[in-house]
């Protein structure tokens, strides 16, 4: 019997290595569990720090204490902020898992998807609170920019456009990926703190637990890698969370300074409040249009390039691009986040795009499909372990930013730095990435410059038509973007 089961075990391995193709990618079972973790690990975060975004957009915005309106009325039903916060939890977590699944078993590539940062900060504070757009019609906006992905997805469109970068755009992405990496990294670990006169500083280690416990636990993490041990990520992310636990309960620290103040014990399952809220803001669409395609508009335009950048950045450090800097159906991984988009909406929660973070696991070795079923089925998994999930310190989360970061400063190599159009270009994408917080507005300053470079050098001919067209259409959406920003549009 132990030996058919064993026969059985092997058999089912085999299945999966020949499904993903393994031996085409040279990758084992062992190794794409292990990248899976670690991408799981490095984005686990979202899954408390979205509802914490996406919150106040459903209640309604902050009280005179600054704190989250602490109830609001969804359908007629009254409900807490915390029962709304864990409804976002769970749809979260639901989003991200359509979305993987369709990147595991369709585009077979080991990214990560869930809710963007940035973006639901931006439908949040920007659309709903700033602009008074209702958050149900908000959620409208983001479905209807997941159907157009689909289409435009689906027909060739949107890997026509990211095959327009220019050249010194795509090589530069990855390295101003890894900048902005390291910076995130570094802030959330608070070694590089705010400093007015300079905006920024060295943090002090003696005045920091986080940074204190954060850099020994990043100090472990490279020795690891430097060593070749397999996993060093995830030994650097799980040994500094348990250090951290570890201060905590022996009195060294107060509770909440370097670990989580509150773990959540449980979680509102049911969050059909929230999809009748979506299918409200479809009824919303009709009573003023114009603004509606404003929203649309401006979600579609910074969700398409944030995705674009990404995937192209983690791509280069998993040597996924062919020699002119592209990804080969890309189309695939695209249509993944354009569905995870579509039915996150749905469901009420802000645009699914690629994750930075799946650059760790693919540092760890992952090349196929199985790295992101794996990060899935983790995602699945915090379901009926939220608590587990959330009692990891962020901090030592984004230990994975700063070691992934460094390493993806490799790209800098593949950069003509004696062409004037490959410096300008390749140099501003670098590091408008992590000096606006944006992968968008890195990826417009390159794409941007580069004709006009080009141009100036008496080298016209070099640009394509669609490169021009692509570069006037970042002038056009930041126009857009900048008249929203000084409130020039009235609602």
């Amino acid at each position: 019997m132990a030996s058919s089961g064993s026969t059985d075990g092997e058999g089912f391995t085999r299945r999966i290595a020949h499904y993903f193709e393994f031996d085409a990618h040279e990758t084992d079972l062992r190794t794409e569990t292990i990248a899976g973790l670690t991408t799981f690990l490095a984005m686990a975060y979202i899954i408390v720090v979205n509802p914490q975004i996406l919150g106040p957009a459903i209640v309604g915005g902050f009280g005179e204490d600054g704190a989250p309106i602490q109830e609001t009325t969804i359908n007629g039903e009254v409900y807490t902020y915390g029962e709304v916060v864990q409804m976002l939890t769970v749809v979260t977590i639901l989003a991200s898992i359509i979305a993987i699944l369709v990147m595991a078993f369709y585009a077979k590539r080991p990214f990560g998807l869930a809710p963007g940062m940035g973006l639901n900060a931006f439908f949040t504070f920007t659309v709903v609170l700033l602009l008074g757009v209702p958050w149900q019609l908000a959620l409208a906006a983001v479905f209807v920019e997941g159907i157009i992905f689909i289409l435009l997805t689906a027909v060739g469109a949107r890997r026509y456009i990211i095959e327009l970068f220019p050249e010194p755009v795509k090589f530069a992405v990855g390295a101003g990926i890894g900048v902005f990496l390291l910076f995130l990294g570094l802030q959330e670990m608070q070694v590089v703190v705010a400093y007015d006169a300079t905006l920024v500083q060295l943090g002090n280690v003696l005045e920091s637990p986080i940074a204190a416990v954060g850099l020994a636990g990043l100090a472990l993490t490279f020795i690891l890698y430097a060593r070749g041990v397999t996993g060093a990520i995830v030994i650097g992310i799980l040994t500094t969370a348990i250090a951290a636990w570890a201060a905590t309960l022996a009195g060294f620290v107060e509770r909440g300074t370097i670990t989580p103040a509150e773990v959540q014990t449980g979680a509102q399952y049911d969050f059909t409040p929230l999809f009748w809220g979506f299918v409200e803001g479809l009824g919303q669409i009709q009573e003023d249009p114009l603004i509606f395609l404003l929203v649309v508009f401006t979600f579609f335009f910074v969700d398409f390039f944030d995705t674009a950048g990404t995937l192209i950045g983690v791509s280069q450090i998993g040597g996924f691009l062919d020699d002119k800097g592209d990804l080969p159906e890309m189309e695939k991984p695209l249509m993944a986040d354009a569905v995870g988009t579509t039915a996150g909406a749905a469901m009420g929660t802000s645009t699914v795009t690629t994750y930075i973070e799946s650059s760790t696991g693919i540092e760890e070795g992952g090349r196929t499909g199985f790295t992101a079923l794996v990060v899935g089925g983790f995602f699945a998994l915090s379901l009926l372990a939220v608590p587990v999930v959330t009692a990891i310190p962020t901090f030592a989360t984004y230990i994975a930013l700063v070691v992934v970061g460094i390493i993806m400063l490799q790209g800098v190599a593949d950069i003509d730095w004696q062409d004037p159009a490959w410096a300008i270009a390749g140099g501003l994408t670098i590091t408008v990435m992590p000096l606006t917080a944006s992968i968008a507005n890195g990826l417009a300053a390159g794409i941007i410059s580069y004709p006009m470079v080009k141009a100036a050098m008496g080298e016209r001919r070099d640009v394509s038509l669609g490169q021009w067209v692509l570069a006037i259409a970042f002038v056009v959406y930041f126009g857009v973007y900048f008249a929203v920003e000084a409130e020039m549009v009235t609602f």
